[in-house]
């Protein structure tokens, strides 16, 4: 009996998660409310930290952003553009949230190189990332986002 219980928890834990928690990947949350999420037409300056991170200021909020996997040429030609998903699309607000089918990318013909997650973080947290920045540049590149489809 006690055998059939212990694959029982076991079965449950892999299910629900809990057997993955130590993989950020698998355990990260989109950031929610969305208006806590990032927005790209709103960023003052952008600095990319190594080929897998990047923060962003946003007004009076910061944001770290992380890749899914390397992205060597991040933040060349001094422009990081911003893509939310579609869904953030239609709704006509272009929110960075951390949510599948967001990505960044710098050059008009370089791969856009898939986000991970989005956390916010605090102006100590942002000032000490900073200083570790191999790219960086102002939030003047980001395209508007178009008003939503009637």
């Amino acid at each position: 009996m006690k055998t059939i219980t212990t694959l029982l928890v076991v079965a449950i834990a892999a299910a629900s998660g809990w057997a993955h928690a130590d993989n950020p990947a698998e355990a990260h949350q989109p950031l929610r409310p969305v208006s806590d999420c990032m927005r790209p037409d709103r960023i003052n300056a952008w600095y990319v930290v190594d080929t897998r991170t990047a923060i962003v200021s946003n007004g009076p909020n910061y944001y770290l952003i992380k890749l899914q996997s390397e992205c060597p040429r991040l933040g060349m030609g001094q422009s990081l553009r911003f893509k939310a998903n579609e869904s953030n699309q239609a709704a006509g607000m272009g929110a960075i949230c951390g949510e599948t089918g967001e990505t960044v990318h710098s050059l008009p013909h370089q791969p856009p190189c898939a986000i991970q997650s989005v956390s916010k973080i605090d102006k100590d947290q942002f000032k000490r990332l900073e200083k570790k920045a191999i790219h960086h540049g102002s939030g003047a590149d980001q395209p508007t986002v178009p008003p939503p489809h009637p």
